[in-house]
């Protein structure tokens, strides 16, 4: 690729040429529109007009995904044909800018009267320009540390009741899952800074319990409150928790947008877990809207320290292939042209999680760096907490050391509750 441009592949449907369609969605996020312009010289257009890198025809539909006015007041017949294209933008054109770059390669692009689907699938950026972004502060290897995780997954939890819990409650309900032996701890997305348990009185209240049990054995359980609000609230917000010890804040990625995150990571030293909740909306249609893969590149330009994944075999509506795909590309280099993956992120893999969908995970990314978080899995354990986060460790020791789950339960009676108990529900 080249050092000086941001490579974007999207998947189209148009009822046009789709060679020509490329060329105005290269001109419309360039220099240009759909035709030439006055000023719009052949020296300015070498320097600053986005380039057709590949167009790959991939079939045709005999209805159109997305209605399209304009395509009807043209006329315009089908059948609507697909194609995956790949446009080159310059560098130049954008700067150190993540809103203008998220506008450059999306932006208009959903709107144009040419297509009736369009999807961001992937951007390749390029090392020198992902250099001028943030990093991850802590990453993976600087979660383990502040852990004290130095191999495996880490195992974590989400408090619930999602809302309703007091400021005192959610401490001690903190201290029971510490106790449990949980090395990651969160706030459900939706639970931020109610009435009923404010910030202000919440984050003390549970590193209260933290410390304490960190006092006892040594280890810091990592805490994700999560500080979603306006960015100078947000700032507040992480001052307190480093304040009260804590090491780690989570945002609502979706609803905080990209300025709002890249003053979070540059005011904060703690780790920052990335909460994608509502790309379903930006995401499920197939031809629409955008892939994890983009998604995720431009989140981490933010520098985030952990992204979620979703899960396997889990509750939500994503398949299985997007959750394996997003984890490796959470921890792959973001720049095409890095030797090594000095910036991977931790990726979260959260919904419907307990000990029975651990060799599933395995199997496919085949790493122990992740977040394996389980709500019911854990707290609906028929033996208590304890006994839950058991049953995960035991179910990834045993993946890990080439057994099955069925195996590994004969003479551990935590995971054998837990798969007689959670198994049965499919």
């Amino acid at each position: 690729m080249h050092a000086d441009r941001i490579e974007a592949t999207y998947l189209i449907e148009t009822p046009l040429d789709p060679a020509k369609v490329a060329e105005v969605m290269a001109g419309e996020q360039s220099c240009g529109t759909f035709t030439r312009v006055h000023g719009e010289t052949d020296d300015l257009r070498a320097r600053a007009r986005a380039v057709v890198e590949r167009v790959e025809e991939l079939g045709s539909a005999d209805t159109p995904s997305l209605p399209n006015t304009w395509l009807e007041r043209q006329r315009t017949p089908g059948p609507w044909r697909r194609a995956r294209i790949t446009i080159a933008f310059p560098t130049v054109n954008i700067g150190a800018n993540l809103p203008t770059l998220a506008a450059t390669v999306a932006g208009n692009l959903y709107d144009l009267g040419e297509v009736t689907g369009l999807r961001l699938e992937s951007l390749r950026i390029p090392q020198t320009y992902r250099a001028r972004f943030d990093l991850p502060r802590h990453g993976v290897a600087g979660t383990r540390r502040l852990t004290g995780v130095a191999d495996g997954p880490l195992v974590g939890s989400i408090i619930k009741p999602n809302v309703g819990l007091s400021a005192e409650e959610t401490g001690e309900l903190v201290g029971t899952l510490c106790a449990a032996g949980l090395d990651f701890i969160k706030d459900d997305e939706i639970c931020a800074d109610p009435a009923h348990a404010p910030l202000a009185q919440r984050v003390p209240a549970v590193m209260d319990r933290v410390r304490r049990h960190q006092d006892r054995t040594g280890k810091h359980v990592m805490v994700a409150f999560n500080i979603t609000d306006e960015t100078d609230a947000m700032r507040r917000h992480a001052d307190l928790v480093e304040r009260e010890g804590g090491s780690c804040v989570m945002v609502s990625l979706n609803w905080c947008g990209y300025s709002a995150v890249q003053t979070l990571r540059r005011h904060s030293g703690l780790v920052l877990h990335g909460h994608r909740n509502g790309f379903g909306a930006l995401s499920r249609h197939p031809l629409l809207g955008i892939g994890f893969d983009a998604y995720q590149a431009l989140w981490r330009l933010a520098g985030v320290d952990h992204m979620h994944v979703h899960g396997l075999n889990g509750k939500f509506a994503q398949p299985d292939d997007e959750v394996i795909d997003g984890a490796r590309a959470c921890l792959a280099p973001l720049a095409a042209d890095a030797p090594a993956p000095t910036d991977a992120v931790l990726p979260a893999f959260s919904s419907g999680q307990w000990a029975g969908t651990v060799p599933v995970t395995w199997e496919a990314v085949g790493t122990a760096d992740l977040l394996f978080m389980s709500g019911g899995g854990i707290m609906a354990h028929p033996d208590g907490p304890a006994a839950g986060v058991r049953s995960i460790r035991q179910a990834w020791d045993a993946v890990r050391a080439g057994r099955t789950l069925d195996e590994a339960a004969v003479d551990q009676p935590e995971l054998r509750r837990a798969l007689d108990t959670f198994g049965r529900k499919g």
